[in-house]
Formats: C-alpha cells, structure tokens, sequence
C-alpha cells in the first residue's frame, strides 16, 4: 500500500478499516486457496511419513529440474553461467556444489532478473520481505505456488495442532492496521473472509493490552498466531493481571521462540506455543511437532548450515543457505538467509511419527550475535533471563568487544539484585565484558513490528578480528 493510501485508509472509521481489510482478505483468499487445497494438503500429509530414502530421490530430482531451469531460463544464471563458459568455466551447473552463494544484495538489486524469462510478473502475485534490516526484497510467485504454499501450511502449521483457518484466528503482526500514535482502542481489524483478528504489534504497551485482550474475548477467538515478543508482550500482561484466555494453541513466527517467552505463553492461554521458521523468500521453512521438534519442509528447498569453511557439524550453529525447489519461477539458489540455526544431531524418530528432517533450534539473525575477543561466537542468549527475573522484554546490544548493553523493562518487584544477577549471567556467557544497563517503558520495534532480543553493531569486517590484533 502506498504511503498515500496508507494515510487515507488511516483517515476512515474503525468499522470502514474493518471492511477495507475484508475486501483485502477477500483477494487474497482467491489467491491462496482453491478447489485444488483439500488434495495438496493430503498430499502434504502423505509425504510427512516418506523414508529417508524416499526424500532424497524426490529432492535430487527436483534440484536437478530447478538447476537446469535457473541456468537456461533465469536471466540472472544465464548469465553469470554464459560468462564463466567464456572465461573457461567447464563446470556443471548440474553439481549445486559449482554454483556460488547468492547475497540479498545481488537479489535486491535487479529482483527481475531472477524470474524465469518465460513469466510474466504482470500475472504473478508480489510479496516483499519485511525488510527488517533493510529495504524489503520483492519475491513474485504463481497462483499454484501461493496455493501450494498455503496447502502446506494449512497441513503442517495448523493442521498439527487442531485448527483451521474456518477457525476464528488472532494474528499480532506488523501491518499497520492503526496509526503508531494511536492511543485509543481499537488496534485491531475484523478480516470476515479470513476469520481473522489482526492486531497491531505496535500497540503492545501495558496499558493498551487490556484493550486487546477485550478484542480476543470478543470476538471468540480460539488460537493465535504472530511475532513471539508481541505473543509474549501480551502474555506477561495476561499474568500480572491474574487473568487468563484460554487457546487452543499459540503459533509464533518471524522471530525464534525463546524459552522464557514459551513459558510465559503457555501459562497465560493454557496451550502449547508452537514455533515456526520461514521467509517470503520460500527456500526453508519448518514448524514445530506437538512433540515439541521443529521439522523441516524438504518441499521448500535445499538446505545448507554453513560457516565461513562450509558445512558444519550438525547440532553446530551456523548460517542457512538455502536453495529453493518450491518457487520454480523465481529459484534462488545457494542463497544466503541471513539466519543462523542448528540441525538435529539427534537420529532417533521423531515420537510424532513424521520422518521430516529436523532443526535443534533457530538462533536467529546473522547480526543477532554477539562476538567475544577471543573470537566465539555466542547465541542462544535467552537462558541470560530464566529462572524467575521480572523482566518483561529486553534487548541485548553489542556496541564493541568489551561493551554490552542491556535495554530492558521492568517488571514488578525488580530490584538490584535482580540487575546484578542479570550482569552475572551474560559475563559468564561473554567472559568479562563492561555491561551497562538501560530501564525503559518499552523496547522499540524496527519498521515492520519486530522485536530483536540481540543486535550486534560490531562492523562485519571486524568481528572475526578482535580489537587491537
């Protein structure tokens, strides 16, 4: 939506917002699903039982169609192989091994260049990436592919978990339903087609989010969806309020599930929160199991976890490149996510039954780092706030080797043997670090709603050499 439109729409009453984002929920109802959504799904759920053997003739031969479409049909790979072949280059572009690591900089670039030449974008849908760290990135898809990524989505995300999207749903997101400054109720949307309750993550503040919880009660809504710091937000206030809304599950997504916010959602609804990984670019994405695994979806792509030497061991962190074999219309290969995470070292079955691959957990960002001098790298931060501190949301900063500062919220009854304990937790993770401490009524979202629990602003080029070497 247009900057223009946006202040328009922003202009109208709250029933009016409602009624345009039914019409929106409308439109996109008739690109996601169809006659054709009830068959995928059951195909969907007839692979979650394939062998390992199965996965991997049906992978391999998907890569080898997509490869030999990307390198004879993209533009962007036709060329980039045509100049190698004129310098000499006699590698296949059947091997994924020859290909090179695609950067978001070379997509956000020329995005066009990357759809194959015999589309047509006018007839294609266009999402954008949320462009958490930078300008988004548009993606355009087919009408099949949307609905096929919908049908699996249906399968694995809800379909796991006992719902629906004929269920009444609450999604907390970043769309800009309501203007930033507002103050006053509602902050929120009816989207009728859709069944949707969207509520603004922007308007998470304590004292807005009575208001909310009255819009979940109201309009009977029976699971969740949305960023986990907004899904956390939202809990914490549910707790301090002796208060309770009972849900059949909550599903996060957008940023990693940490344990401190798992227990604070499953407490205040009564349900088990459910992580989710994925990105509009479609070459991962994973959802977790009521056995509490996060499964990979082999259907998404072809992925990599890798760092600056190549493949690391698995159950060791490292960063996602993923190759897409969904989006044969706009394939990504080798590209660089920009996330770090672990796969399963684990080769026991799975206890739900599925034969999906695994994931140990998602880290998060590239950037959501921190780096020690002596060259670590340390994630999975979350641990730093368990065990009872009354904190409502925090944000770790790095500013350089030896400096960390802790933007937090307070929670009730915070005092300074709280403070210290926090300190004591990241320098034993961090060694002995200069941590400062920041009180804050609340923790700024980036652009697009999201909450980054670790942001390291050490410069890349420095990171893997400590200051003063």
């Amino acid at each position: 939506m247009s900057d223009t439109l946006l202040k328009l729409y922003h202009y109208l009453p709250p029933a009016a917002r409602s009624v345009a984002a039914s019409l929106r929920g409308l439109y996109l109802r008739s690109w996601r699903y169809g006659p054709e959504t009830e068959r995928l799904m059951e195909e969907a759920q007839e692979r979650e039982k394939w062998s390992a053997e199965t996965w991997r003739q049906w992978r391999d031969a998907r890569v080898a169609y997509v490869l030999e479409r990307a390198a004879t049909r993209v533009p962007y790979y036709r060329d980039q192989w045509c100049a190698r072949r004129r310098n000499g280059d006699r590698a296949s572009w059947d091997l994924l091994e020859n290909w090179p690591i695609l950067e978001k900089e070379s997509l956000r670039r020329n995005p066009h260049a990357f759809v194959a030449d015999d589309c047509d974008v006018r007839k294609l849908f266009r999402d954008l990436t949320s462009g958490t760290t930078g300008t988004p990135l548009a993606v355009w898809l087919s009408r099949a592919t949307v609905r096929a990524w919908y049908a699996l989505a249906e399968a694995r995300i809800r379909g796991w978990h006992g719902v629906s999207r004929f269920k009444r749903w609450a999604m907390l997101g970043g769309q800009l339903v309501a203007p930033v400054a507002r103050q006053r109720a509602p902050f929120w949307v009816w989207n009728a087609p859709q069944n949707q309750l969207y509520v603004s993550s922007y308007h998470l503040a304590p004292a807005l989010i009575p208001a909310c919880l009255a819009a979940l009660r109201r309009y009977r809504v029976t699971y969740l969806m949305g960023y986990s710091s907004s899904l956390d937000a939202v809990a914490r206030e549910l707790i301090a309020l002796g208060e309770e809304v009972p849900l059949k599950v909550a599903i996060t997504n957008a940023e990693p599930l940490l344990e401190h916010q798992r227990d604070a959602i499953t407490r205040a609804f009564r349900c088990p929160a459910r992580e989710t990984y994925g990105m509009a670019e479609g070459v991962a994405a994973a959802s977790e199991c009521e056995a509490g695994h996060l499964h990979l979806f082999p259907e998404m792509g072809s992925v990599e976890v890798r760092d600056e030497n190549g493949p690391v061991l698995r159950g060791q962190p490292g960063e996602i490149v993923g190759t897409g074999i969904f989006n044969v219309d706009m394939p990504l290969i080798r590209y660089r996510v920009g996330d770090r995470a672990a796969e399963t070292a684990d080769d026991r079955p799975c206890p739900c039954g599925r034969t999906l691959p695994r994931l140990a957990y998602v880290e998060g960002r590239s950037d959501d780092v921190l780096y020690t001098r002596d060259g670590r790298r340390v994630g999975r931060l979350d641990p730093v706030f368990k065990g009872g501190l009354p904190v409502r949301e925090a944000q770790i900063v790095q500013e350089s080797f030896e400096t960390v500062r802790v933007r937090y919220v307070p929670g009730p009854g915070f005092t300074r043997h709280h403070a210290r304990s926090l300190v004591m937790r990241l320098r034993d993770r961090m060694g002995p670090v200069e941590v400062t401490l920041e009180a804050l009524d609340t923790i700024p979202r980036t652009q697009n709603g999201k909450f980054r629990a670790v942001v390291c602003n050490i410069p890349s080029r420095r990171r893997a050499i400590p200051d003063g070497v």
